[in-house]
């Protein structure tokens, strides 16, 4: 496991550099005399960079490559970030957070199978927690900090802070991250198919609702806790913290879990039915008292966060060694996708001149229509005939393909 959390190291900076750069806008704008608008598209180029690359460099990449893959990816995301930090110009950061993007979405999509494929089968959900957990405490831990060093030292300390911990990770799995595994070669063609597994297709179909629902309506949370509805909330910080804490505990206590249960079909379904019940009581408990909306906010994220880790690891189990971390990949890209969606939305909503207090419900919707996608075409396409055997040891196939 020591090199398992190696890897949740380097999503744990993958966490942090994903989503601090939010909070560094307004002085990056600043620094560079642009607007707030103008300098938040280093977050578009690398959110968009990482979902249409991840999938594509995953579907690319060799069986024999995967341990190459790993630590190129790293490398480029710290350098990128590294870049970014010296960026003289607006237009030299958007290039540099555009190459962040492409390193950080192959990374998580490799580190998340060759987790799995560096322990044994009871073991696997465990695994892949380390790096959702990771990725978690990145983005609770890591975003506060960032911001207190960017306050006190410069926005470009922050991304030099990211740089150092990429490249700490690089170094621990350049020195110990043995060859993985490999099987018989599987064709370029037969990766690509992956997209069009009716089973990946239903699964990513499921996250990207989930994101829609969960990271797109976390973006407005502090206006919406604004609203009169919700208790007219000034201090957003300890709603922020309940939902992220709720994410760390819910990332890391969700692997035992996977492992004892074996079934991740049912465990998403009752970790999709806690989302909806949390978003949907949000408004309900706001309205008896703003203190009171801190569990469901905490319920919210911890299961928001915990659903990728069953879901990682169904993708697993349903491609085997016929492209495992192809599939992880469009998963990560259907997280990205759907938390822009649900972003542009909500912003839909604002300008319209809605309540806040009304998202919280559409986004129960949307984890609504995950869940009947689980009940329906997820169990629908389980139960088609698979493309081949199963492997006896599939995720050890999919840490090289």
């Amino acid at each position: 496991m020591k090199l398992v959390y190696l890897l949740g190291l380097g999503a744990f900076a993958l966490g942090l550099d994903a989503y601090v750069t939010a909070g560094l806008l307004p002085v990056i704008a600043d620094d560079f005399h642009a607007s707030v608008s103008a300098a938040g598209q280093m977050v578009t180029t690398f959110t968009l960079a990482y979902a249409i690359a991840s999938p594509v460099f995953a579907t690319l990449l060799s069986a024999s490559r995967v341990r190459f893959g790993l630590l190129g990816s790293l490398a480029v995301f710290s350098l990128a970030n590294a870049g970014s930090a010296i960026a003289g110009s607006l237009g030299l950061l958007l290039v540099a957070r555009a190459f962040a993007g492409v390193g950080a979405g192959l990374y998580l999509a490799l580190a998340a199978s060759a987790a799995a494929s560096l322990v044994d089968e009871k073991r696997r959900g465990r695994a892949l927690a380390v790096i959702m957990g990771g990725m978690s405490s990145g983005t609770v831990i890591g975003v506060p900090l960032g911001v207190f060093i960017a306050q006190h030292f410069g926005w470009r300390t922050t991304l030099w802070l990211v740089t150092a911990i990429g490249l700490v990770s690089f170094a621990g799995l350049a020195l110990r991250l043995p060859v993985l595994p490999a099987t018989a070669s599987v064709s370029l063609r037969q990766r690509a198919q992956v997209v069009t597994d009716p089973r990946v297709a239903s699964i990513v179909g499921v996250s990207f609702l989930a994101a829609v629902a969960s990271l797109g309506l976390y973006t407005y949370l502090a206006p919406v806790m604004e609203s009169g509805a919700m208790g007219s909330v000034d201090n957003i910080t300890p709603y922020l913290w309940a939902w992220g804490i709720g994410g760390v505990i819910g990332s890391f206590l969700i692997g035992p879990l996977v492992d004892r249960v074996r079934r991740p079909y049912s465990l998403v379904v009752g970790i999709l039915v806690l989302l909806t019940a949390s978003l949907a009581l949000l408004r309900p408990a706001a309205a008896v008292s703003p203190l009171l909306a801190l569990l469901p906010l905490a319920l919210w994220g911890a299961v928001g966060w915990a659903l990728q880790v069953p879901q990682q690891n169904d993708l697993l189990l349903a491609r085997g060694d016929r492209g495992g971390p192809v599939a992880v990949a469009l998963n990560e890209s259907a997280l990205y996708l759907g938390s822009a969606v649900g972003s542009g939305l909500g912003g839909i909503a604002f300008s319209l001149g809605w309540d806040g207090a009304v998202l919280p419900l559409f986004a129960a919707g949307a984890a609504l229509l995950g869940l009947i996608l689980q009940v329906t075409g997820v169990r629908a396409a389980q139960r088609r005939p698979a493309e081949a055997p199963a492997q006896a040891t599939p995720v050890a196939a999919d840490a090289g393909s």
